[in-house]
């Protein structure tokens, strides 16, 4: 389509999450040039050299890392993975504490070394640290943002399109506000094809059980996920190499990512998920997606629960 297609993916942990992001665009195509940063020097050999074996079967890439962030110099994009994982008991200000700490140090380093490019959060809690890296890099806030909901509204559509068997592709619908416990479904402006689907009845219309129910599966997703083997990697991985094509390939797309609001629904100075157009410039902006009074009232609180944390954290 004569649209400039930039080549350079910088991804920040070689753990299980940023190889599978690096192995997702591989295989779609996603970026020339991919390159991994991590401390773990020997992890980091291993999880290259293995993707690189695999090179012959997948469009044309290179792919490198080093456990110094030169690495990463000229990147058009730079993915951060890296983060310690919650532990039983811990809470999000302690995840987000030591989180943060990890951000103040890679962040000025990030700037040096890529400093055109835009930055994509996907340590959690991922809204309250979209904030901290606007904060410590200076970018425009349009070149920072986070995975955000993309990954939950995945899971909405997956269990609405089960529910009411039609493809998953064919389900219109997000997961807005935090990514976590305040998270909201927009069920107000959900569809499938363009009938809303508080009009869908054939072959299953969604009672209001059915709807808490699904809505309390997308939440307890990871958690289930995690039980069985230890950590989400595929899906996620799948979520950001998307992201990154909207960017890279300056789609336009529609994604839920964790953006800066201003003067949105009354909402300022925070991120946060929404609908929004994602370009080559970053994120373009949030639409105006109708919202009933209950899910008005929701992202308000999901607000308020992310800038409560961002306080604590002193940004």
């Amino acid at each position: 389509m004569g649209r400039e297609r930039k080549q350079k993916i910088g991804i920040i942990g070689a753990g299980s999450v940023g190889a599978t992001i690096a192995y997702a665009c591989m295989v779609r195509g996603v970026g020339k040039h991919i390159s991994l940063f991590d401390v773990a020097k020997a992890k980091l050999h291993a999880e290259v050299l293995d993707l690189n074996h695999g090179l012959m079967f997948v469009p044309e890439a290179q792919l490198d890392g080093s456990d110094d962030i030169e690495v990463l110099k000229g990147s058009d994009t730079v993915v951060i993975t890296a983060g310690a994982k919650q532990k039983p008991g811990q809470t999000r200000i302690d995840l987000a504490e030591t989180n943060a700490a990890i951000c103040r140090k890679l962040i000025p380093e990030i700037v040096r070394v890529a400093p055109d490019a835009i930055m994509l959060m996907v340590t959690n809690p991922v809204d309250v640290l979209t904030y901290v890296a606007l904060k410590i890099s200076g970018f425009e806030s349009r070149r920072v943002l986070g995975s955000g909901t993309v990954l939950d509204s995945s899971r909405f559509r997956f269990l609405v399109g089960q529910h009411c068997q039609v493809a998953v592709q064919n389900v219109h619908a997000y997961i807005a506000g935090e990514h976590g416990d305040s998270e909201i479904p927009l069920w107000s402006s959900a569809s499938i094809g363009n009938v809303p689907l508080d009009q869908w009845i054939y072959p299953n219309r969604l009672t209001a059980a059915q709807r808490t129910a699904i809505f309390e599966n997308v939440r307890t997703s990871a958690d289930q996920v995690i039980a069985g083997k230890g950590a989400t990697n595929y899906a996620i991985g799948l979520a950001v190499s998307s992201i990154l094509q909207a960017i890279l390939w300056d789609e336009g797309r529609v994604l839920p990512v964790s953006s800066h609001l201003t003067k949105y629904r009354g909402l300022d100075d925070v991120c946060l998920s929404m609908p929004a157009i994602v370009n080559r410039r970053g994120v373009e902006y949030a639409l105006p997606v109708p919202m009933s009074a209950e899910e008005d009232e929701g992202l308000r609180k999901s607000a308020k629960a992310i800038r409560s944390v961002v306080q604590k954290l002193g940004f």
